[in-house]
C-alpha cells in the first residue's frame, strides 16, 4: 500500500519536477533574493499570543501526533518528538494541512503541492501551493507534507505568499521542518525523507485556491 502511494505521488508530480529542473537551470537564482527575513516583526510577542490561544479553538498534542503519524507514515514516538518541539516554540495550532508535493532543484528550485486545510472549528478547504527556493539543493522529489497552521483567524487569509524564515530548518526523527511567516500567520511544514530538502527553506511558497504552473 505504501509502495503504491509513493508511485502515485511521483507519477502525479513528474511533469512539475521536469518543469522545475528546466526552469531553474534557465533562471538560476532570479526571484529568490529578499525572502530570508521574518516579515512579521515582533516575533516574541506574536508567539506568546499564540501560546495563549484558547484550548478549545486549537489542536492538542494527542490529536496532532496521531494525524502526523498517520499521514507521514512515521512512528508515534518520532511524531511526538516533533510535535513536542513545535509546541514549545509555537504553541497550539488552529489548523493543519495534509497534502503532497513535488519539485526539483539545481541550486535554485521549485515546489508544487496540493492538500486540504483542516481547521479546529470543523471546516476544511482545498489548497494549492507553489514557489521557488534557493540553497545547497539539487535533484527532484515527491513526498507528503504535514503543515501546522498558527494565527489564522480566517481561512481566506492563508491565500498569500509566505516567505521562509532564514535558519529555521531542522531535523527530528527523519522529518524536516521550517517556518514560513506572513502578516502574523505562521506555517510549519513537516516533510520526511528526501522530501525534507532543507535547502528549500530559503524561498517562499504562494498558497492558492486553484492549481497552476507559474510559480511566482
Amino acid at each position: 500500500m505504501l509502495t503504491q502511494t509513493k508511485i502515485n505521488t511521483h507519477t502525479r508530480y513528474w511533469p512539475h519536477m521536469l518543469l522545475a529542473f528546466l526552469f531553474t537551470v534557465g533562471l538560476g537564482l532570479s526571484g529568490c533574493a529578499t525572502t530570508q527575513s521574518d516579515p512579521t516583526g515582533n516575533r516574541d510577542s506574536r508567539e506568546a499570543q499564540q501560546q495563549n490561544t484558547a484550548p478549545g479553538s486549537t489542536y492538542n498534542e494527542t490529536e496532532l501526533v496521531s494525524a502526523l503519524s498517520t499521514h507521514l507514515g512515521v512512528t508515534a514516538e518520532s511524531a511526538g518528538s516533533m510535535i513536542e518541539r513545535l509546541f514549545r516554540k509555537q504553541g497550539r495550532p488552529v489548523g493543519y494541512i495534509t497534502g503532497q508535493e513535488g519539485g526539483g532543484a539545481f541550486v535554485a528550485g521549485l515546489r508544487y503541492g496540493d492538500g486540504t486545510l483542516w481547521m479546529k472549528d470543523g471546516s476544511s478547504h482545498k489548497i494549492y501551493w507553489r514557489g521557488p527556493s534557493v540553497g545547497w539543493d539539487w535533484g527532484g522529489n515527491a513526498s507528503k507534507v504535514f503543515t501546522l497552521v498558527y494565527g489564522l483567524e480566517d481561512p481566506n487569509y492563508i491565500f498569500r505568499r509566505f516567505p521562509g524564515v532564514d535558519g529555521s530548518a531542522y531535523l527530528i526523527g527523519g522529518m524536516g521542518v521550517n517556518y514560513q511567516r506572513a502578516e502574523g500567520i505562521t506555517l510549519a511544514p513537516i516533510r520526511t525523507g528526501v522530501g525534507a530538502r532543507l535547502g528549500a527553506n530559503v524561498g517562499y511558497l504562494s498558497y492558492k485556491r486553484k492549481k497552476g504552473i507559474w510559480p511566482f
